[in-house]
């Protein structure tokens, strides 16, 4: 039974308790940014207010930043930029699109998104797993450092630019320039690539990579797809240290 509990204050932000767990639901146009982040910022790994449901975004800013707890965010709409940077241990989850630089820097946790994300998706992020229903923009990945991403949909050119560790899994197609002067992060396509970009080649999948493959997939919750029909991208290796006859290339 869902019980509703009056709060001091603005009364747009409810609690609803589930057994010892509350949930609550925060309206963003009533009560602001400012106060959702630092209600957010507050939570700590023994919170009994695990979950969250965010009204109304509506396309703000910075939606959900800098989160250091295992609580679930629900965010009930599309944002604009950076929604989830630099989470670490939430998890995110959001019921429409969102703009440039999701999940920018992330530590770890998990982050969905149901919609199409805009530019550098996943930026420099270092850790947890970054999945994307639909697709993707431009420079997707551009230099991770230990994330994991999945796109069901296509990503755009130049997607894993400088790109250090981690995975880039894309169930669609790539744009130009997949994985230009990347390092060793490990590229999954399933679908076409349009152009790789400086120093970035195809490789052979063992069953090392397919078996780590199954797993992404299926954390990104892709059951009708085949680890086995994807092919590697990675580095060749030859930009690590500067060489006169490389010149063009860098």
């Amino acid at each position: 039974q869902k019980l509703k509990v009056p709060m001091f204050g603005n009364q747009s932000l409810q609690q609803y308790i589930f057994g010892n767990t509350k949930m609550l639901e925060f309206d963003l146009q009533e009560n602001g940014l400012r106060k959702l982040n630092s209600a957010l910022h507050d939570q700590k790994e023994n919170s009994n207010q695990t979950v969250w449901k965010i009204t109304n975004p509506k396309g703000s800013h910075a939606i959900a930043v800098g989160i250091d707890a295992p609580i679930e965010v629900n965010i009930e709409g599309s944002t604009g930029y950076y929604c989830g940077g630099m989470n670490k241990l939430a998890n995110i989850n959001v019921k429409g699109s969102v703009g440039p630089g999701v999940a920018e820097n992330m530590m770890s946790g998990k982050v969905v998104i149901d919609g199409d994300a805009s530019q550098y998706a996943g930026a420099t992020g270092h850790g947890g797993l970054l999945v994307i229903k639909g697709n993707a923009s431009s420079r997707c990945g551009i230099s991770m450092k230990g994330v994991d991403i999945v796109v069901k949909g296509s990503v755009g050119h130049m997607s894993g630019f400088m790109s250090q560790s981690g995975n880039l899994i894309v169930c669609g197609d790539a744009g130009e320039a997949l994985g230009d002067s990347l390092y060793e992060t490990n590229i999954y396509i399933k679908g076409k690539v349009k152009s790789l970009g400086a120093d970035c080649v195809e490789k052979k999948m063992d069953s090392n990579h397919i078996k780590k493959l199954r797993k992404y997939l299926k954390e990104a919750n892709i059951k009708n797809l085949k680890a086995e029909n994807f092919k590697r991208y990675g580095s060749a290796r030859k930009l690590y240290n500067f060489k006169i006859d490389n010149l063009s290339s860098y």
